[in-house]
Formats: C-alpha cells, sequence, structure tokens
C-alpha cells in the first residue's frame, strides 16, 4: 500500500503532544499521528453501529468493495456483495413480471 500525503489542521496542543512524543519515543510525528489513526480505527472497527453504517455505505454505492472488505474483512465483505447481488437479481425478475 502507498503512501498519500494529507493535510489537516490539528489544535496547535495536539501537535505539541505530539512533537513530544515523537522526541521521547525517538520517532517523528507522522508515525505517532499514524500509530493513532490506526488505534482509533482498530477501536472503531469493533462497534457494531459503525460496522453496519459502512456496510449501509457500500450498498448505497458511497463506498467500494475493497473498502468495505477493509473494514468488515474480505470473507464477510464477499458474503455481503453475494447478497446484494441476490436482491438486484431479484430486483431485475420483479421488474420483468410486473412488465408482463
Amino acid at each position: 500500500m502507498g503512501a498519500r500525503r494529507v493535510n489537516f489542521r490539528l489544535p496547535a496542543e495536539l501537535v505539541e503532544k505530539a512533537d513530544v512524543a515523537a522526541s521521547v519515543t525517538h520517532r517523528d510525528r507522522t508515525a505517532i499521528v499514524r500509530e493513532a489513526l490506526r488505534s482509533y480505527l482498530a477501536e472503531v472497527e469493533d462497534d457494531e453501529d459503525f460496522r453496519e453504517a459502512v456496510v449501509e455505505r457500500y450498498l448505497d454505492g458511497e463506498i467500494g468493495f475493497e473498502t468495505l472488505a477493509e473494514f468488515v474483512g474480505r470473507q464477510d465483505a464477499e458474503a455481503i456483495r453475494a447478497s446484494r447481488d441476490l436482491l438486484d437479481r431479484g430486483k431485475d425478475v420483479a421488474e420483468d413480471l410486473a412488465d408482463l
């Protein structure tokens, strides 16, 4: 996975704390922020409401399959995709029957 440069604003006190943590641990600020973000994401990924919201975004076409798989795991993502495909085919059949 490649790295991507992002720009965002943080409160000055968070930047200062990150800089102190970086200095004490002999790491750079980016490593500190990266680790904090990974920790946060690991925590929310275990939340059932969060996972359901991610699935809804996939079903609504807001995120792609690979992003879904990163949050819920490949096996669950495959099952969700198969269910969506089955529902889509069912809608097509229902429309065809309605046209008869």
